[in-house]
């Protein structure tokens, strides 16, 4: 009989202490002035790191997470005599999937904090100043946008022809989870592994991807970016836009900003999980209502109540940011999202099982195929429009990098211009669930599933 594994460390709340520490010093290191951090983090994403440190806590036994309730019961996995308990007491195949999560961190990131972290993230969306930023700028952002949702399938049809092995089985719902983060962010990446059912093995191989391939590109446009003269220059574009755009946004930032203090934050937290609340009443009555009427429902994700979830947080943070409450976005309502999107970000580490980057490595074709398609149509379109490269470069990191990046190619091209990343990147979180669903759907069409 194989000898079951038995873990270090099966108590939720040291496991989450962990992460937290875990989060600190990745932060503390990447802001550091040590120049050894410095170059260390020149060439490997501090995004990376928070997914990859806390994978090696499951991969070297410290912390049980990718395991089912049968491992369990049947003997192969020693969780401890907790979950053990949890596992005989469960009475549907969720109870059972919730008991076996080892520390159940996941769970509470993606049911709790995720759909929080939409609402505060899509809070601070200004559709005036988004309007006010000019067609171009819209226009090739949206434009990024359909490059990407048409680039996957693409990638996937023209991978099909060269190995078709490599795209076989269930690799198209992995390929929603990349659809999700370039287009919004680590939130929407995350619905997406929930909402298309992705196993841990193959997120684990698409993180890689994705991180790998993303940070390709951004290195791409920071070299276009000190070149920006040159290149609008020979293409004729008109930058006068830009600078009258560089003093609205220092104007703006002055007249705004402010040192949040505990009030501030305890609405912005009620503000968040109190939409939350809604989002889970929503889908604990929609879900199970379109799955006992239109059971057929069930392959376009709606019988899913992850889906309504994470819908129903993105629509009401929309609805909020045309009332007075999107104030809070000075006060720090995004940063507070992005803390609960990094804690996701470790919990969903610890799925992951790092011998799966090397055993795939074909998919980082499937990946630069699907970014070429993306960068290709950007780079065409700014041309036939003739936009600024900066519009170009932003509105293709606001879909690709998402709110962590985008600002820094934005401020590439001047300081001043670094929250229009922020700006359109956030527009990215609110498209991300709608339009990474719509591709996965057309993925699941490509794949022939």
């Amino acid at each position: 009989m194989q000898q079951p594994v038995t873990y270090l460390i099966t108590n939720s709340a040291v496991v989450f202490g962990i992460l937290a520490v875990i989060l600190g010093l990745i932060f503390y290191t990447h802001k550091s002035d040590n120049v050894y951090c410095r170059r260390f983090y020149k060439f490997v994403p501090a995004l990376l790191l928070c997914y990859f440190i806390p994978s090696l806590l499951h991969t070297f036994h410290i912390v049980p997470y990718d395991y089912s309730c049968t491992d369990i019961l049947s003997g192969a996995v020693d969780a401890g005599k907790g979950v053990l308990e949890q596992c005989q007491l469960a009475k549907s195949p969720e109870d059972a999937k919730i008991a076996a999560s080892g520390s159940q961190l996941y769970y509470v990131a993606s049911r709790f904090l995720l759909p929080t972290s939409l609402v505060l993230l899509t809070l601070s969306i200004d559709f005036k100043k988004i309007k006010a930023l000019g067609p171009k700028a819209i226009i090739l952002f949206l434009t990024g946008t359909l490059g990407i949702v048409i680039g996957g399938p693409i990638a996937l049809l023209i991978m099909s022809l060269i190995n078709p092995d490599i795209v076989a089985g269930d690799v198209w719902r992995g390929m929603t989870t990349v659809a999700g983060s370039w287009i919004g962010g680590g939130a929407n990446q995350a619905a997406m592994k929930e909402v298309y059912d992705v196993s841990g093995e193959l997120f684990s191989s698409m993180i890689a991807v994705d991180v790998i391939i993303a940070n390709i590109w951004m290195a791409v446009l920071l070299l276009m970016a000190g070149r920006a003269k040159q290149i609008d220059t020979a293409s004729g574009a008109d930058t006068s836009a830009i600078e009258d755009l560089k003093a609205t946004v220092e104007r703006f930032q002055k007249k705004h900003a402010r040192i949040p203090d505990l009030t501030d934050l305890m609405l912005i937290l009620a503000i968040g999980f109190g939409a939350t609340a809604v989002g889970h009443l929503v889908a604990d009555n929609v879900a199970p209502f379109i799955a006992e009427n239109w059971p057929a429902a069930s392959k376009y994700s709606l019988t899913s109540k992850f889906f309504w979830l994470v819908v129903t947080a993105t629509s009401i943070g929309l609805v909020l940011s045309t009332t007075k409450l999107k104030q809070f976005e000075a006060a720090g309502a995004s940063r507070v999202g992005s803390v609960f999107i990094y804690v996701l970000v470790a919990s969903i580490g610890l799925h992951m099982d790092i011998s799966a980057i090397v055993e795939r490595p074909w998919l980082f074709l499937v990946g630069g195929i699907w970014m070429l398609v993306h960068a290709s149509l950007m780079l065409i379109v700014a041309k036939a429009i003739k936009a600024p490269l900066f519009y170009m470069a932003v509105g293709s990191q606001a879909n690709v990098g998402g709110a962590a990046s985008a600002p820094v190619v934005a401020s590439a091209f001047h300081p001043s211009l670094a929250p229009v990343g922020v700006l359109l990147a956030v527009l990215g979180y609110a498209l991300g669930t709608y339009a990474a669903w719509f591709c996965g759907q057309i993925l699941m069409v490509a794949a022939g599933a």
